[in-house]
């Protein structure tokens, strides 16, 4: 622990913290679910690799996995990852064979969720000067 948050060596861990100050000190959504930003696990290394993507997921995070899908064999399962887990946690799995695909889906999610925080339309820059920001703070 440091300054009372969870401090992880793993650069996924400092992702979702990063994700996480994203929204609680730049205001940004008010949940992780709200961020335009994506997972993406390109093929399948290893058990870890799926349980880290299954913390991205339960984090918020619309998490893309590649290649093939490990739960193919149970729809119940794969349907809660994919449908019902977005309701509970806000975040769920996608998948696609084809990593053009998977990036297609990925800009997709990125693209709904700057259209849901109006931050997807361009805007006039206002520059700051050091007086200006002294200001903000």
């Amino acid at each position: 622990m440091r300054d009372g948050r969870h401090s992880s060596g793993a650069p996924h861990g400092r992702l979702l913290i990063a994700a996480t100050a994203v929204v609680k000190d730049g205001g940004l959504g008010n949940d992780i679910s709200d961020l335009p930003a994506a997972g993406a696990a390109p093929e399948w290394m290893s058990e870890k690799a799926i349980s880290i993507g299954q913390y991205f997921a339960a984090s918020g995070m619309y998490t893309v996995f590649g290649v093939t899908w490990p739960t193919s064999g149970s729809k119940e399962l794969t349907n809660y990852l994919f449908k019902d887990m977005e309701k509970i946690y806000g975040g769920r799995w996608d998948f696609a064979e084809d990593p053009l695909e998977m990036a297609r889906k990925m800009i997709a999610h990125i693209d709904l969720k700057r259209r849901e925080l109006g931050i997807d339309k361009a805007r006039e820059r206002v520059l700051f000067d050091m007086a200006d920001r002294r200001e903000l703070a």
